[in-house]
């Protein structure tokens, strides 16, 4: 599939098929090619766990949700995706690469971040998983875990707690692609509202 079109046609999918498993050589090319995202000072600071056993989600959904969530339909949709991949930055790589002798930061100041691009590049290298996913014919989804239920996670699965959370990747064939809920009454917003020319208010054309 051409890049182009895998862009286009990426979604974010919530209703996984349950009896189709993925198999280990897509997943295998998903982190793969993840790797290949930038990273600032080609720190590499990210980890990421893959989850394909069933126990293994299980543990996560019970870490992440509550008892009751099981009324949610799209969260039992959701649950039902057979791969998921915890997407970590390693904010201490980053301070470390930059207080080599090629860069300026010898003192490991935090401060010195304009932003947290530990966060961004491993954002950056989920995106090519999901556009990966595409590629393959899966679908996928990029989602947050709750506030105050990240440290639980990094504990389940013996993450350092030096880690951040930065969100999770499910991966899956998809029963369905259409959009549901809210986002059914949510358009694309158009290029002259969100792209500004030389200045900001003055449309792109």
């Amino acid at each position: 599939m051409e890049l182009q079109d895998a862009i286009r046609r990426r979604r974010m999918i919530r209703d996984f098929d349950p009896d189709r498993p993925v198999p280990h050589e897509i997943v295998d090319t998903a982190v793969e090619l993840a790797l290949r995202a930038p990273s600032a000072g080609f720190s590499q600071g990210w980890d990421f766990v893959v989850l394909r056993e069933q126990h293994d989600r299980e543990l996560f959904w019970s870490v992440t949700t509550d008892p009751d969530s099981e009324d949610d339909a799209w969260l039992r949709r959701l649950r039902q995706a057979p791969v998921l991949i915890l997407c970590c930055g390693d904010k201490n790589t980053y301070l470390r690469r930059y207080a080599e002798p090629d860069k300026p930061w010898q003192d490991m100041d935090e401060s010195h971040w304009p932003v947290a691009y530990w966060d961004i590049d491993t954002g950056m290298a989920a995106m090519l998983m999901l556009l990966v996913a595409v590629d393959e014919g899966l679908g996928s989804l990029f989602f947050g875990v709750p506030a105050g239920r990240g440290s639980g996670v990094l504990e389940a699965f013996g993450i350092p707690g030096d880690r951040s959370l930065i969100g999770v990747v499910a991966l899956g064939y998809p029963r369905t692609t259409a959009p549901t809920g809210s986002t059914l009454k949510r358009r694309r917003r158009p290029t002259g509202d969100v792209v500004h020319d030389g200045r900001f208010g003055s449309p792109w054309k």
